[in-house]
């Protein structure tokens, strides 16, 4: 029998070249600035800064300004996630080591003559630590630009609970700033359950989010109602939300009374009583799979639990 002919490897289909697009390097510093730039290099200059230069961004040419600014007057928006103490510290001991500060931050004036930072918390702070009485910004002139840029942000690893937290300081701010419907800005708030997760990390700091990320991920949408009133109905899912954490809580410690020891605990039990547990795709309402979870988690008998079942329990270990 003839042996058959060895199949030919596929070669990889190379990807097109993207067509050129942007300003041209000379490009990127030719032109006057716009009156509205000069105002705020004026502005700048009053505050105390010193301007470095103002330049169009290589990508969409739009205006922007370098300038080294006054450290007392730049601080971090209000919206944005917690100071990571060892965060600063690494970073402040890489400045020192390196002896020069290379990576300016990113901010926006407001009519307070301050200056938001959107992506430069941690350096700001590890700077305020070394002594440094000022600090190089990139000020862009749009104030809106300043909540796309936390979607951007890299400077450190989200968790649950800074994304969650993050997203809702956000969502509160944008609701005063233009209260459009919350779906238009999914691409600023990322995921609609990291908002009701943030509700409830605002009201308990140590809510273990992670433990229901994964239902409401399946079952929250962005809403079509304007943001203030869609934030006002996830408080009210946020309170039974915690309500139900109350009762899963309470059961979490029966079990522990009765001798189970394990860091899956509550995953065990939230494992039980979701009703989404064996419906690969499915979908509901987040409302209604709170309230189902709630009636089994009053109804869970502890009692009839077996240590096996629990040591087959998988998942994120219990958050403390």
């Amino acid at each position: 029998m003839a042996e058959a002919a060895p199949k030919k490897p596929r070669r990889k289909r190379q990807a097109a070249e993207p067509e050129p697009r942007g300003l041209t390097a000379r490009q990127v510093g030719q032109g006057a600035p716009p009156a509205p730039v000069m105002r705020l290099m004026e502005a700048i200059e009053g505050d105390g800064g010193s301007v470095i230069g103002a330049y169009r961004e290589p990508l969409g040419g739009l205006w922007q300004v370098m300038a080294a600014l006054p450290i007392e007057r730049v601080e971090p928006t209000p919206y944005q996630r917690d100071l990571s103490a060892p965060h600063v510290a690494r970073l402040a001991a890489a400045i020192e080591k390196l002896g020069r500060f290379v990576d300016p931050i990113i901010v926006v004036r407001t009519e307070e003559a301050k200056y938001w930072t959107p992506n430069g918390n941690h350096r700001l702070a590890a700077l305020r630590g070394m002594g440094a009485r000022s600090v190089v910004a990139l000020v862009v002139p749009e104030p809106e630009v300043a909540h796309r840029i936390l979607i951007l942000n890299t400077e450190k690893a989200h968790n649950v609970r800074e994304r969650a937290l993050e997203a809702i300081r956000l969502a509160e701010a944008l609701a005063l700033l233009d209260d459009r419907p919350e779906r238009e800005y999914a691409t600023e708030l990322e995921e609609p359950a990291l908002l009701t997760l943030g509700l409830c990390y605002l009201e308990n700091g140590r809510f273990s989010g992670g433990a229901y990320h994964p239902v409401l991920r399946r079952t929250e949408k962005f809403s079509g109602a304007r943001l203030s009133k869609a934030l006002a109905e996830r408080r009210e899912r946020a309170a039974r939300l915690l309500e139900l954490d109350g009762v899963v809580a309470a059961v979490v410690q029966s079990l522990k009374e009765r001798g189970l020891e394990s860091p899956y605990l509550k995953a065990f039990v939230l494992a039980r009583i979701n009703p989404l547990r064996f419906k690969r795709g499915a979908t509901a309402d987040p409302d209604d799979i709170i309230a189902q979870m709630l009636t089994a988690a009053k109804k869970f008998d502890a009692g009839k639990v077996r240590p096996d079942q629990v040591a087959r329990t998988g998942g994120a270990p219990d958050e403390q």
